[in-house]
């Protein structure tokens, strides 16, 4: 019965594809990024091998030897037969019984005598002591190769995109954040359905139709479209939403945390803000971006939000489905950008950062380099790092000295670009008193029998909004 209620994770085996100009090191990290995208899944790695390709662009996406040393692990016959037997008429099959001639059983599945001759060396590889029970490319794949792939290895086979999208699946946890991962995944399924099933035509069509009626495939991909149109709908009422909050958020200080999935940015979100928020180690335990007035409070007041995580290789649908999501950064008035820097990869993830922000529109606003998970470093790592980025902002998030810095660094920051100025507001101009006292920051006040004169510290455009508005 406990066999039932704790069921072992699935063994994957991690495939690697290495192209030209891609170093042996950026092939190892990224074998490493996917086994923890794997880990969080929840399968169990059992093993990862690579090959050098100059494209992944053949049926079997590996050479031939690779293949065969591959099916070790997983069981499979490590090549490619014909997958479909091939129909005779009946009046052929009643020739061939005439003439007493065979049928053609190797249409199906090469047999042994029929197997393709090997083009490469075996890498020498031995099998494994426990089989994979699923592999994993660390590259997309298109639908044929997905099918490919299962027949030559023998087991389920997924690609990066798939693993990728399966975690956005879920993770998400607001209703905005689950339309556009579920829009993402009907894009990434919806190409892929004639690998999974057979396509025969559903009924007829009817009394007058001519021809076949619509096949269960292109019934299924009809639905996908009707879906993705229906979530779009709906993602599109609460996207008007959140513009008209982040309308009214447009005259605030806002600090966005952007960076790698993983990079600390949900840790360092609560430093700031002392909110609840979920922080997990694992990738991309963050997808909705959640806003907070950053602690102790300042006048004016700073938001900060976190966003969703980047990664190498975020497949482009998952982009574009949260667009609005990324937004948060496009309309920031300041982006911390987090990493970890006791991570050996961190400038080539900063550099997806970087990329992915462009796309978005967020390329040119201003920014902090925030190298986060410090303590992990040696003092010489340390030197090395801040003789490299000497812009750059070093603090553990778990650090409250850290934080603290990092809080007036940020009060600074904004004030540098802010003025003194007395205002004198009538008495009968209570409104702005009003909001004067609950954005900006007051340095000294007098009064007389006409109103009040507050000398203030704000931003010339927030003083110039509130002169307009109050006709002062």
């Amino acid at each position: 019965m406990d066999e039932f209620l704790d069921p072992q994770p699935l063994k994957a085996l991690l495939i690697g594809v290495q192209l030209p100009k891609v170093s042996d090191q950026e092939t190892q990290y990224s074998l490493a990024e996917l086994s923890r995208l794997v880990t969080t899944l929840g399968y169990e790695v059992v093993g990862q091998t690579s090959q050098k390709r100059s494209s992944t662009r053949s049926a079997t996406v590996l050479g031939e030897g690779k293949l065969k040393d591959i099916a070790k692990w997983t069981g499979g016959p490590g090549f490619l037969g014909p997958m479909f037997k091939k129909k005779k008429h009946k009046a052929a099959l009643r020739f061939e019984k005439e003439e007493e001639e065979d049928s053609f059983e190797g249409e199906e599945f090469f047999e042994e005598s029929d197997e393709p001759e090997i083009l490469e060396e075996s890498s020498g590889e031995t099998a494994p002591q426990e089989k994979a029970q699923v592999a994993i490319f660390d590259c997309e794949l298109s639908p044929s190769q997905l099918r490919n792939m299962e027949h030559v290895l023998g087991v389920p086979v997924l690609d990066r995109t798939g693993v990728i999208i399966e975690i956005f699946n879920r993770h998400a946890r607001t209703r905005e954040a689950k339309l556009q991962v579920e829009i993402a995944r009907l894009r990434y399924v919806a190409p892929r359905l004639r690998e999974t099933g057979g396509g025969e035509d559903r009924g007829g069509g009817g009394i007058g139709a001519k021809g076949a009626g619509e096949s269960v495939i292109e019934l299924d991909r009809r639905h996908i479209r009707d879906r993705i149109k229906e979530l779009k709908d709906e993602l599109a009422s609460i996207s008007q939403e959140h513009e008209t909050r982040r309308a009214r958020r447009s005259q605030e200080l806002v600090v966005a945390l952007v960076g790698y999935t993983n990079a600390g940015k949900s840790s360092l979100m609560r430093a700031l803000t002392g909110s609840e928020i979920y922080v997990a180690d694992k990738l991309f335990a963050t997808l909705d971006t959640t806003v907070r007035i950053l602690q102790p409070e300042t006048k004016p007041k700073i938001l900060v939000s976190d966003t969703v995580g980047f990664i190498k290789k975020l497949p482009h649908d998952l982009v574009a489905s949260f667009k609005s999501t990324l937004d948060e950064a496009s309309n920031a008035s300041l982006l911390l950008y987090v990493v970890d820097c006791s991570d050996p990869t961190f400038r080539s993830q900063l550099e997806v950062t970087k990329t992915t922000l462009r796309e978005v529109g967020a390329g040119e606003i201003d920014n902090v380099l925030i190298l986060n998970k410090v303590d992990r470093l040696t003092a010489e790592e340390r030197a090395s790092l801040a003789a490299e980025f000497p812009q750059g902002y070093f603090l553990s998030a778990h650090n409250p000295d850290d934080i603290t810095q990092l809080h007036t660094y940020l009060v600074k920051h904004f004030e540098n670009s802010m003025v003194d100025e007395d205002l004198f507001i009538p008495y009968d101009v209570q409104k702005a008193i009003g909001e004067i006292r609950g954005k900006f920051a007051i340095l000294g006040e007098e009064y007389d029998e006409r109103g009040v004169t507050l000398k203030v510290r704000a931003s010339p455009e927030d003083i110039r909004r509130l002169k307009t508005r109050h006709g002062i």
